[in-house]
């Protein structure tokens, strides 16, 4: 899947929010966008905390900003690391960005310019959904 229209946009968000991870433990420093469907975008960066199951992922950060800003749908999402290697969403991070937009596009990229897109359902192909609850 090729970068569609406003994804390099959608990537300098998340680059200029990487700049503000707090990651003193593992330095590794992630920033993520959300696109919505209203064309909204909201941002995160990891935040680490010294007792380590504390610590939030940025897509997370992210995906928590939209809906206290009262965006639930989801468009894209862009990732980006400084790193010679494409970034890729843990499985709680797929998981709760599975819960508003299950299809949504996923762009992943580096500060160096590498840069691939795909979609959620790719990345997570069966989630455990709202109406797996009833």
């Amino acid at each position: 899947m090729s970068l569609g229209p406003g994804d390099e946009d959608l990537i300098k968000v998340a680059a200029l929010q990487r700049q503000r991870a707090h990651a003193p433990y593992s330095k590794y420093r992630v920033g993520a966008a959300i696109r919505t469907k209203r064309n909204k975008v909201h941002a995160g960066a990891n935040v680490e905390n010294a007792s380590y199951g504390l610590t939030v992922c940025a897509e997370r950060t992210a995906a928590f900003a939209a809906v206290n800003a009262g965006d639930k749908e989801f468009d894209a999402i862009a990732i980006v690391i400084d790193d010679d290697r494409l970034p890729t969403p843990c499985g709680a991070c797929r998981q709760v960005l599975a819960e508003f937009s299950p299809t949504m596009r996923v762009i992943l990229a580096t500060t160096g310019g590498l840069r691939k897109a795909t979609t959620l359902r790719e990345l997570l192909p069966d989630p455990f959904l709202p109406e797996n609850l009833t």
